[in-house]
């Protein structure tokens, strides 16, 4: 189980996810996501970043069963502040990040991808937030940018899943290839912008964060204090203690 990055000649690096096995990630994955992607933005040699995962599926949120395993709130605060580290890592990254969505991108995956640059997605890709059957609100901030506002309070509320070939129709998928295309499409692309000034590329990227009309980390802390209060008066800890009951039998 681990969180790797390899940087290549050409100055693509390289993230790969791989917590088997479904990429449920406990506290520990998602502040390694956020410092191999802040380390390849910060290393003048990498141009862009495509974040990948191994495995059935790119991502299955947080690691539920970690957080009720614990006594108190802790790991809640603990698993809050690593999903923050890690979306706001790749949002700021110095260099463009890809995200190379295969299968399901769920809650936290949202918030991954959301924050990208770019999306490249397998066609048997899906994305959803399941936030609201688990006694949690979180994500919305990073799909409002993958949906149009209404659409996005529809799959919030109901939980549903939106397949990639639908958010390629809207724009927030760059492409849908079949799955094993998947990483040499991302890497063809970022080879693309890896052949550009990398003084340019930095230099728009940091320019395209300022002029965002949403500033995503204090929009998604915002939402993180709603799955504090529901822990609070014991909403969300019986939605997970149902969850993690209903995967033991």
């Amino acid at each position: 189980m681990t969180v790797s990055s390899h940087l290549h000649a050409d100055g693509v690096g390289v993230v790969t996810v791989d917590y088997p096995p479904v990429n449920a990630l406990p506290i520990a994955g998602w502040f390694a996501i956020a410092k191999e992607i802040t380390d390849l933005g910060q290393n003048p040699d990498c141009r862009v970043v495509v974040l990948r995962s191994e495995g059935r599926g790119f991502n299955a949120g947080v690691d539920i069963k970690e957080i009720q395993a614990q006594e108190g709130h802790g790991a809640l605060v603990d698993v809050n502040r690593a999903c923050f580290a890690s979306f706001k890592a790749i949002y700021e990254c110095q260099v463009p990040v890809i995200s190379a969505v295969n299968n399901f991108c769920l809650g936290g995956g949202v918030g991954l991808v959301g924050n990208s640059d770019v999306i490249i997605a397998s066609d048997d890709a899906y994305f959803g937030v399941p936030e609201v059957d688990r006694g949690a609100l979180g994500a919305a901030t990073h799909l409002s940018r993958l949906v149009p506002q209404h659409m996005l309070r529809a799959f919030y509320f109901t939980g549903q899943n939106i397949p990639a070939a639908r958010l390629a129709e809207l724009g927030s998928v760059y492409s849908v290839v079949p799955r094993a295309e998947l990483d040499s499409a991302a890497l063809s692309l970022a080879r693309g912008i890896a052949e550009k000034d990398t003084r340019v590329i930095r230099a728009a990227k940091e320019a395209l964060n300022a002029i965002d009309p949403i500033d995503v980390n204090s929009s998604y802390r915002f939402e993180q204090g709603f799955t504090y209060e529901l822990t609070l008066i014991g909403v969300a800890d019986e939605l997970r203690d149902a969850f993690v009951s209903d995967k033991q039998k």
